[in-house]
């Protein structure tokens, strides 16, 4: 043990210190020195591939971009969403069913047109021609079904809306 304490007194021991410290000392310079010029050969670098511009700057320039799209791209997503289900309460099924109403009329000039949402509901109307006059009745539809009696093509019109999915084209 005393030839340890002896040995950390001894001047020997600052000299290793000092010549370890010198060392590090170079070495830290050197990466210093390598790193700078790693750092300029990247500064070239970025300049030649921007092609006279700092490719770096325009990726920062890309990237805010990206972001900034992005968050449009959020809003446009919830806005569609906001329109979807809008869209729902909207009249989407058309059926209609032409008839005669009365023999001594000719033509089919009577009608029974349902209107109907994505849920099926809405209005079915009814228009009954006559030679004296002419009347148009409105019946509320829920899910396809009405709480008022439904003649015959009411209710023919009304499955044809359930059935339709694209705009109905008279023929």
């Amino acid at each position: 043990m005393p030839e340890i304490t002896n040995f950390i007194h001894s001047d020997y021991l600052m000299y290793g210190l000092v010549t370890i410290m010198f060392i590090t000392l170079i070495a830290l310079l050197l990466f210093i020195v390598k790193l700078s010029k790693l750092n300029k050969h990247y500064q070239k670098m970025m300049i030649k591939l921007g092609n006279g511009k700092n490719i770096e700057e325009d990726l920062e320039t890309y990237f805010y971009r990206m972001d900034k799209i992005e968050k449009q791209n959020a809003e446009i997503v919830e806005y569609c969403q906001n329109l979807d289900n809008q869209l729902a309460n909207c009249i989407q099924k058309i059926g209609i069913v032409r008839y005669n109403a009365f023999k001594d009329t000719g033509s089919d000039l009577s009608f029974a047109l349902a209107l109907l949402d994505e849920n099926n509901d809405g209005v079915v109307l009814n228009g009954i021609y006559s030679r004296e006059m002419s009347n148009i009745y409105a019946k509320p539809v829920e899910k396809g079904k009405s709480t008022y009696t439904l003649s015959d093509e009411e209710n023919q019109a009304i499955e044809k809306a359930m059935r339709s999915r694209e705009v109905y084209k008279v023929n």
